[in-house]
């Protein structure tokens, strides 16, 4: 039923004209909707059935299941060939040429040869077995009858019964009959199974190999996630990497490409194998398509690093397995050991993991020390986790400048001699004259009589690209910052690095984002451990670590920002790095904040207490009592040439000449002069106190 829909539209305006009121409107119904042709239904029925996933996967599961069946005789075919031809030696023939190495060719020939000559001997025999064949049946036949006929003669004088005597023929003929029977009973559903049997001989057979077209494979082997490393993927990755003279090579060898390859062994959570380049292919070739290499070999490029052994035309390849690099490690040993101790000389810090899962340590001893990478990828917290091992060697003695000032370093209060935290420009000027203060010590050590030992004194600069951009000047009009000769924090690290080694005064610095301005090449050159985290740029992966690291495959430019963080390329002779290699890739243990301060409280509890200071005090009048107080600190006792050591660390401009005679001259008649306890000179803290406190106390009566 059709008919006319009718609105009745009410005007909100007022109406013109009294009796106009309301309007009638009429709206036509809309057209009818023509119904869809059953055909067209159909087809959007039929589509929708062949596109959908299970429709797909059902063809693709029929298909592959099918193709097995052809890879498999394929591949049996092969074999069988293989089995009666030289054609396996041809191929490794070819190979060992393409690849060069003529000796193993020379060898492939020799067993072709052997093949060939043993082949052509088993022909020759051929033409006389049919005769030698026949001669044996029949004499196998008449010694058997003949055995059987003397059995049955043995049995019949036994049982007088001359029918005895072919008893045992008989058996025989009745056995034989019984066999022919039960043959003509399973022969015909033999012949109808036989070649079903067969079918899935080879279907097995190519299902193992995988022998059907990539297109028809699972979904997880077509995209190779967690797919394990084998000769043949490695060929495969290498033939298509782009190289044509390395393509052509491994054409040339056939199916034997793998000869270039070492062994593949289980190298932590990934493998290694050693690649041998045909002539032609230089090693640099490979190195700069590590992207490629890894997608060929169906992983990230992250997990594919490629370095450079000694063997002359080879890269060694380390292929992690798939999302191995993602895990976590496990603690570092010095959040979990309460009883570990350090030792600066002969120890080594537990710093992390090398990629194949072995620890990896770091010996400190008189390496100075540079560690940079991109801002907020975990340098602090590696750098940190150095200072804490070394705190535990209570003899180790610390001046610390965090230029970023956010408390990363903040437990060490109590530990470090001079502790500076703070980003601005007078913080970059304490930080500056810290150093130079370490030069004079170092200065002093140089001076002393040969043989004398000094105790090792760290100067570690955290943020140190904020100390070099500095652009204050001081009264004299020389500059903080800069890298020219009359930059005054420039100038102070040059010195220690020249020189600082021989009397254990060492640098360590940790900056961000690398470039010549920020880290000058004489600063980041002279540091014996050289560490970098993810860079942006392979050019500043050569600032970080060198050109001849670089060359021999360190990339820290490749690692993930964000992704990798905590992750470093080192290179330095203070680490265990694999025979010809430049750098090592460590993945470093995490220590919390938390953690960091439980371990230096560890540490504190070693030592007879620390004073920091939070700047370094110049050109001011000194309280040598007031002094000696505040670096006698915590302990009870102090050996009068630590008292001096300490005095010379708070201020070397007053202290750093003074001997054991100077002590002994400003406290002679104070009541606190030093006195000897178990042999050795000693200054004890409840003196000193007293002598202070009635110092001052007599101060406060005169003055009233």
């Amino acid at each position: 039923m059709s008919g006319t829909i009718v609105h009745l539209h009410k005007h909100t305006d007022p109406p013109a004209d009294a009796s106009a009121v309301t309007t009638l409107t009429v709206v036509p119904d809309p057209p009818a909707i023509p119904p869809v042709p059953l055909w067209v239904r159909s087809g959007r029925a039929i589509r929708a059935a062949v596109t959908h996933d299970t429709t797909k996967a059902t063809a693709r599961a029929i298909a592959r299941h099918s193709l097995y069946v052809a890879g498999g005789a394929r591949i049996v075919a092969r074999r069988a060939w293989d089995g009666r031809t030289a054609a396996r030696y041809e191929r490794m023939l070819r190979a060992a040429e393409a690849a060069g190495n003529f000796e193993a060719a020379a060898e492939w020939e020799e067993l072709g040869q052997r093949f060939r000559d043993a082949r052509h001997r088993r022909r020759m025999d051929l033409l006389h077995s049919p005769l030698d064949a026949a001669k044996g049946a029949a004499v196998s036949a008449g010694m058997g009858i003949g055995g059987l006929v003397l059995l049955g003669v043995a049995m019949a004088v036994a049982t007088a019964d001359a029918t005895d005597v072919v008893t045992p023929l008989m058996a025989v003929v009745k056995f034989i009959n019984l066999m022919i029977t039960i043959v003509r009973v399973v022969w015909g559903p033999l012949i109808s199974i036989g070649p079903f049997l067969a079918l899935l001989a080879l279907w097995s057979v190519g299902a193992h190999q995988q022998a059907a077209p990539q297109w028809a494979l699972p979904a997880h082997v077509r995209s190779g996630e967690g797919e394990p490393i084998t000769p043949s993927i490695v060929v495969k990755a290498l033939r298509d990497l782009g190289v044509p003279a390395l393509r052509k090579a491994i054409q040339e060898m056939g199916d034997a490409g793998a000869s270039m390859l070492s062994p593949i062994v289980i190298a932590g959570c990934g493998v290694e194998v050693d690649v041998t380049l045909p002539s032609g292919v230089s090693t640099v070739e490979v190195q700069n398509r590590r992207r490629k290499l890894a997608e060929n070999l169906s992983r990230h490029e992250h997990e594919v690093f490629i370095t450079i052994p000694t063997a002359a035309r080879t890269v060694r390849l380390w292929v992690a397995d798939s999302g191995a690099l993602d895990e976590p490690i496990g603690p570092s040993p010095l959040a979990t050991d309460d009883s570990l101790t350090a030792d600066y000389a002969k120890g080594r810090a537990p710093w992390g993991q090398d990629l194949r899962g072995d620890a990896a340590t770091l010996s400190l001893y008189q390496r100075h020390l540079l560690i940079t990478g991109l801002s907020n990828q975990g340098k602090t917290a590696a750098l940190r986790a150095l200072a804490l091992w070394l705190a535990l060697d209570k003899s180790v003695q610390f001046l610390m400048g965090d230029l970023k000032g956010a408390g990363d370093w903040a437990m060490f209060e109590g530990l470090a001699t001079t502790l500076i935290q703070g980003p601005t420009d007078e913080h970059v000027i304490q930080v500056t004259e810290m150093v130079e203060s370490a030069v004079e010590e170092m200065n002093r050590r140089l001076t002393a009589p040969p043989g004398t030992q000094f105790p090792p004194l760290i100067v570690l600069v955290d943020e140190a690209q904020v100390a070099f951009m500095c652009p204050v000047k001081d009264e004299d009009k020389r500059p903080y910052g800069g890298s020219k000769s009359n930059s005054r924090y420039f100038m102070a690290v040059r010195k220690i690095h020249n020189q600082g080694r021989a009397v254990n005064v060492l640098m360590w610095q940790g900056t961000q984002d690398p470039t010549d301005q920020n880290l000058p090449k004489l600063v980041r050159e002279g540091a014996h451990t050289r560490a970098s985290l993810a860079l942006g740029t392979e050019s500043q992966a050569r600032m970080a670590l060198g050109d001849k690291a670089v060359d021999g495959g360190a990339a820290p430019n490749l690692l993930r920002p964000g992704l990798d963080k905590g992750t470093v390329v080192v290179a330095s002779d203070g680490i265990a790095i694999p025979a010809g290699q430049t750098s090592i890739t460590v993945r470093t243990h995490y220590i919390s904040t938390d953690d960091a301060k439980v371990i230096a409280e560890r540490a504190k509890a070693l030592r007879d207490g620390v004073t920091t200071l939070h700047a370094v005090e110049r050109g001011e009048e000194r309280d040598p009592i007031a002094d000696i107080v505040s670096v006698i600190g915590d302990a009870p006792r102090l050996r009068t040439q630590d008292v001096l050591k300490r005095l010379s660390a708070l201020n070397a401009d007053a202290y750093g000449d003074w001997s054991p005679g100077d002590l002994t001259r400003v406290l002679d008649g104070t009541g606190a002069e030093p006195y000897k306890s178990d042999g050795r000179m000693v200054v004890s803290r409840d003196h000193i106190t007293r002598a202070l406190a009635n110092r001052d106390t007599d101060g406060s009566a005169s003055g009233a």
